[in-house]
């Protein structure tokens, strides 16, 4: 499968960033880094949050930013990260694959707390400045999965659909403020995580990884490629630029037209 986008491309997308701070979580890989990459080409100062403390430095210093080695699981260490932030992308899930009857109750919690409670806390510590400065920035990465369901992903459908909730609870209370709050909602992005699924489901189905794309991953999609972690971030900055204050509360499907069928 090929690529949509020509290098290169740093998704900045033409807006300036100076003198905002942004705070990217799961930022040492895929979306999150593509994000916090995207970000710093507009100039922005980004703080670099991820659980492996190598890729966050990695990342922060591919982008001039700072690293934060946090367990976003644990809700005193996210208390412990800055608040100072004008701009807010909360990125970071796991993923488990297993039907309902089987699904292990701790990994359904641990989700839950990574991709729900964590962007709720980070929510709570960091609004009180987006309103204090009138202007904010919260960019919700959710999913099609926030938008539509699939078998054997009970945690990661719970917690994306409950993503989709908290960014309108904040784009309703950010509003009076300057405050937007959205949410992106990609298709299959390539990813390490996704490519981790690739090869998991080439193995189990006894096909190429190329088959697995096209077959399984993309049977839904209208467009038969999976987006890059760079469209995704174009997409995020985008909103954090001066054509789209009025965008609030919104999903946006990048998502190949899956969820137009």
């Amino acid at each position: 499968m090929t690529s949509g986008i020509t290098p290169p491309f740093d998704g900045s997308a033409g807006v300036d960033l100076t003198g905002r701070t942004a705070m990217v979580t799961g930022a040492g890989s895929g979306i999150g880094r593509a994000c916090a990459r995207a970000l710093a080409a507009a100039g922005a100062r980004v703080h670099v949050v991820d659980l492996d403390a190598e890729a966050a430095k990695s990342a922060a210093e591919e982008t001039g930013g700072l690293a934060h080695a946090v367990d976003l699981s644990r809700a005193s260490l996210v208390g412990e990260l800055p608040t100072e932030v004008d701009i807010l992308v909360n990125n970071a899930g796991l993923q488990h694959v297993a039907p309902l009857t089987e699904f292990p109750p701790d990994r359904f919690e641990l989700m839950q707390k990574v991709m729900v409670h964590a962007p709720f806390l980070l929510l709570r510590q960091t609004l009180p400045h987006m309103i204090a400065g009138g202007w904010g920035r919260i960019v919700n990465i959710s999913s099609v999965h926030g938008l539509r369901a699939s078998p054997y992903k009970a945690a990661y459908v719970t917690a994306k659909h409950a993503m989709e909730g908290l960014s309108k609870v904040a784009a309703l209370e950010g509003a009076p403020h300057g405050v937007t709050s959205n949410c992106i909602n990609p298709g299959y992005v390539r990813t390490p995580l996704v490519e981790q699924q690739i090869a998991a489901q080439a193995a189990a189905h006894g096909i190429d990884p190329e088959r697995v794309v096209g077959e399984v991953l993309l049977s839904r999609s209208a467009i038969k490629r999976m987006i890059e972690p760079a469209e995704v971030a174009a997409v995020a900055v985008w909103l954090c630029g001066p054509h789209t204050g009025y965008i609030t509360g919104a999903s946006l499907p990048v998502d190949g037209g899956w969820s137009a069928a």
